[in-house]
């Protein structure tokens, strides 16, 4: 049973959203959230990303950091200014990219269910994000960008929302400079209840997007429920914020790999290593069009690369929902064997290119020396998402590649 509630969301006056809504602050670097604040006093990477506002010298991840993080949120609040709702409250948050259309509940979910797994994930965390996150959450007291959630959609929450898209005016409606569009209902009270009793039959939410976010909530409740000697679980701090969108609705694209080198071998000899495990030839294609299959780019040409069946067996055998994934077969049989890419957490030699960034990226690092070859994969499903978090099993690192993203600073939820 999924427990959900409303709440009274921090959030930017109708007419000025479009400036303080911030790309989430996890897909840009330092140097990156500079460039995007220059010249927006309202952009909410100022608090996101407090280090963008100061001297580079200071280290990231330093408590001056947070702290201005917090200084930036109550400028932001005083000058903006931003307003809290008086009531508590669900909303809707609908994204439109390339015509494709998704629609969320905005809602606050127990941390609680995140530890009694209600709330399932699939990626590991690392302790340095989450460190940093909850170090945020703390100093700013406010989650201050949702989590991406998922689940199997439910007819009558499917038609409330259809109702209110229909015939209610949206209070933020603007295209990012990305070309996606982002609209935010506020729903009225009396839905309260109906949302609440009906995301109590669901049995399990799913992690999307959001993994460190949802760590750090968790870190951050324990941290304020050991120093509140009034504790009472109904605290704000035991509640993260996230938008909960039905599966169907969802869209996952791949997320490519980068390699630096060639680990000693020639172009020859890395070509007739691979061929022992899959079978290879140049194409015309730069995203494979079915599982097991991968496209590689190497010294401007682009090869099909097919497991062999001697690959597909062995993976058979595998009680490992994960290890028949294509990242796994890329990994244990391409990148770490050939390639010396033993773990891609760690190994400095290999990076990852998102799906929205396409193929060219791709093309342009290898053209560039910047890589010695590409992979693109064939991206995974949701049922695939949802099969592992399931079986309780974690995905192999960056897996999936979520896209449009959700904006941070529209919605923010003080704890």
């Amino acid at each position: 049973m999924a427990i959900v509630r409303p709440f009274k969301a921090l959030r930017p006056k109708k007419e000025i959203a479009s400036k303080v809504a911030s790309v989430p602050y996890d897909v840009v670097n330092r140097e990156e959230a500079k460039k995007i604040i220059d010249g927006n006093e309202l952009c909410f990477l100022r608090i996101g990303r407090a280090e963008s506002t100061l001297n580079d010298s200071i280290d990231a991840y330093s408590q001056e950091v947070y702290k201005k993080a917090k200084e930036n949120l109550d400028k932001l609040i005083n000058n903006a200014p931003l307003i809290q709702d008086e009531t508590p409250r669900f909303y809707l948050y609908q994204l439109i990219m390339d015509g494709r259309t998704q629609t969320g509940i905005v809602a606050t979910f127990s941390v609680e269910d995140y530890e009694n797994n209600v709330v399932l994930k699939h990626e590991n965390t690392r302790k340095e994000k989450e460190d940093d996150r909850t170090n945020h959450i703390i100093t700013t007291s406010a989650q201050t960008g949702p989590v991406f959630l998922t689940y199997k959609g439910i007819n009558k929450i499917n038609e409330l929302v259809n109702k209110t898209i229909t015939n209610k005016e949206p209070e933020y409606d603007f295209i990012a400079d990305d070309g996606i569009t982002h609209k935010i209902w506020l729903l009225p009270e009396e839905l309260n209840s109906v949302i609440i009793e009906e995301l109590k039959n669901v049995k399990s939410l799913y992690i999307a997007d959001g993994h460190h976010r949802v760590a750090s909530a968790w870190r951050a409740r324990n941290e304020k429920r050991e120093n509140n000697p009034n504790h009472s679980d109904e605290e704000e701090y035991n509640y993260f914020l996230a938008v909960l969108f039905p599966a169907e609705q969802l869209n996952i694209l791949a997320y490519n790999r980068i390699v630096q080198d060639l680990n000693s071998l020639s172009k020859g000899e890395f070509l007739n290593r691979i061929n022992d495990k899959f079978s290879v030839e140049k194409t015309e294609d730069k995203e494979p069009t079915e599982v097991k299959t991968f496209c590689m780019y190497l010294d401007g040409e682009w090869y099909k690369l097919k497991a062999r069946d001697s690959v597909i067996a062995s993976n058979s055998l595998s009680d490992s929902i994960g290890e028949k994934l294509d990242v796994s077969i890329l990994q244990n049989f391409l990148l770490n064997p050939i390639l010396g890419i033993d773990d891609v957490r760690t190994n400095k030699r290999i990076d990852f290119v998102g799906g929205i960034r396409g193929t060219d990226e791709l093309e342009k690092l290898v053209n560039n020396g910047k890589a010695a070859v590409a992979f693109s994969l064939h991206p995974l499903s949701v049922d695939d998402l949802i099969n592992i978090s399931d079986a309780g099993e974690i995905m192999p690192p960056k897996s999936t590649w979520f896209e449009p993203k959700l904006r941070d600073g529209l919605i923010i939820h003080l704890i």
